[in-house]
């Protein structure tokens, strides 16, 4: 098992870059190791919003979506101590290795 974070861009987006603090509004789905989803906000029918950089969300969003555009699309591969660790969290059992694919539909920073 690897604590690196693999980000790999599925599509660069042209729009305004994500930076710390910045809220952003996404839509993701995220897998377990094996292969099933344990979360998406298209199944919801509701982009999700957070924001980034400041420990509010887990470490491999914190670190995997810096300077990601809006419009782009990226898939990250999160190690469990990026992810939640020892912690479980709804289907998503202790010292899960995690992989998202994200789209950045919009970032607001201080300045918006």
């Amino acid at each position: 098992m690897s604590d690196t974070l693999h980000i790999t861009d599925l599509v660069l987006g042209e729009g305004k870059a994500v930076v710390k603090g910045a809220l952003i509004t996404t839509q993701y789905t995220g897998w377990l190791a094996d292969g099933s989803e344990f979360d998406s906000s298209w199944s919801r029918g509701k982009p999700f919003q957070c924001v980034i950089g400041t420990g509010r969300v887990i470490k491999g969003w914190d670190q995997g979506l810096m300077g990601m555009r809006e419009g782009g699309k990226r898939r990250l591969v999160v190690p469990a101590a990026l992810g939640y660790g020892e912690r479980s969290m709804g289907k998503i059992p202790p010292y899960a290795d995690l992989t998202f694919e994200i789209e950045v539909l919009q970032v607001l920073t201080r300045d918006d």
